[in-house]
């Protein structure tokens, strides 16, 4: 499957029933030890949109930085609209990172301008959103409308975790590793310990406040 290109024949189902606002849902950050759980949602117009300028347009996983951007660019200009939602890491550590992950998605839902009628989502199904839905594993690799959402999702929770690197956690090197569990990140938390916006329930940070913990134990 890597390296196959995404496809509207997902899309061409919903459409082909009388569906035209067909929304596609992913997530960003799911896996990371801090930061938001960011997602994205796109629609595209399925009867104006000059699909030929989106062959750019993939798996975010798969792009560099440079072709994410790029893509977000013409994704913002042919999409009918799209947007961005997240939920934060105490909002995470609260529920669940799969619940919060559904958060951050009904959050992207609403911040669109154009209220959708189906969604495609990558692996997940949305129960309280009442739409015709189809979620299904590797969405983002094959089907146009998830991967531009992964897109959007990608390039938002980069650039938020950009901004909170040089504006109040300096040191962490959340600039490099986006919250990722790098070597970078592990020597970090390892000098500094967690920080406001890690994930406090997620294994590697529990055990580190633990052993801190124990350590303060006489």
């Amino acid at each position: 499957m890597r390296g196959q290109h995404p496809t509207l024949e997902h899309e061409g189902r919903f459409w082909t029933q009388g569906y035209q606002a067909v929304a596609g849902l992913d997530e960003a950050g799911r896996g990371a030890w801090a930061g938001p759980v960011y997602a994205g949602a796109v629609i595209f117009d399925p009867g104006a949109t000059d699909w030929a300028s989106l062959a750019g347009v993939g798996d975010s996983k798969q792009l560099s930085p440079m072709q994410r951007e790029a893509a977000l660019e013409i994704i913002q200009t042919q999409a009918l609209a799209w947007a961005a939602g997240w939920a934060s890491a105490a909002e995470i550590d609260a529920v669940g990172i799969v619940p919060a992950t559904r958060l951050a998605m009904r959050r992207a839902l609403e911040h669109l301008s154009l209220h959708p009628d189906a969604l495609l989502i990558d692996a997940l199904r949305l129960p309280e959103i009442p739409l015709p839905q189809y979620g299904f594993p590797f969405a983002y690799q094959l089907s146009l409308t998830v991967a531009a959402a992964s897109i959007v999702a990608k390039v938002s929770r980069d650039r938020w975790m950009c901004e909170q690197a040089e504006a109040h956690f300096a040191g962490y090197g959340f600039g490099q590793h986006k919250g990722y569990g790098t070597r970078l990140h592990q020597e970090a938390l390892a000098k500094q310990g967690p920080c406001a916006i890690h994930r406090r329930t997620f294994a590697p940070i529990a055990a580190y406040l633990r052993a801190r913990q124990d350590q303060a134990t006489p």
